[in-house]
């Protein structure tokens, strides 16, 4: 239990840093799962922050003044690759994506907050920007995401927004098979 609420403690953390610089975000990832799902184990605290480039310099050193690089380069790899990976002075690992597209404006301006059982109050991502979010990365965890998030929530996900956001982005990496797997399980779950 104690390394959940440091999980949580962490989320938080970085939410009201972000909220207080005035950015647009929410959390993705595993805490994402946890409130659209069942809970379940997650090491780190993901959150994409809308910088449409323009903020990528004044989030990078803006997160970094506040929380430590989880690795000496941080502020080169964030520019590199478009996510900063940091760690809470707790020791939990926080991954934020710089976000850029129209997708990640859309997904940030869904999110809504959700009360954790351990009562910190978090944005996160929408059930159906969640599922678009599992399938682009397409790793087997996210798979296992997408069906329990199609499990638990069913009827009540918006099918036709979901294929929406994903398609293009499935177009973006040249990977048709994501569009196969999630009709797959949209069929399987009698939501397709």
């Amino acid at each position: 239990m104690e390394g959940v609420n440091a999980l949580f403690a962490a989320a938080r953390d970085l939410q009201e840093f972000c909220r207080a610089k005035g950015w647009r975000f929410c959390i993705i990832g595993g805490i994402a799962v946890h409130r659209w799902s069942r809970p379940r184990f997650t090491k780190d605290a993901d959150m994409t922050v809308f910088t449409q480039f323009a903020l990528d310099d004044e989030c990078i050193g803006g997160l970094l003044s506040r929380f430590a690089g989880l690795r000496p380069d941080a502020a080169e790899f964030a520019r590199r690759t478009r996510v900063l990976r940091l760690v809470h002075e707790n020791g939990v690992p926080m991954d934020v994506a710089l976000g850029a597209l129209e997708f990640e404006l859309r997904c940030v301006e869904r999110a809504t907050p959700w009360r954790s059982p351990e009562g910190a109050e978090l944005i996160t991502c929408s059930a159906e920007d969640l599922i678009v979010h599992k399938s682009f990365a397409s790793r087997g965890q996210d798979w296992v995401d997408v069906d329990c998030v199609l499990d638990a929530q069913g009827a009540k996900l918006n099918i036709p927004q979901i294929l929406e956001e994903l398609r293009p982005l499935a177009a973006l990496k040249e990977d048709d098979g994501i569009i196969a797997q999630l009709e797959w399980r949209l069929k399987k779950y009698r939501l397709l």
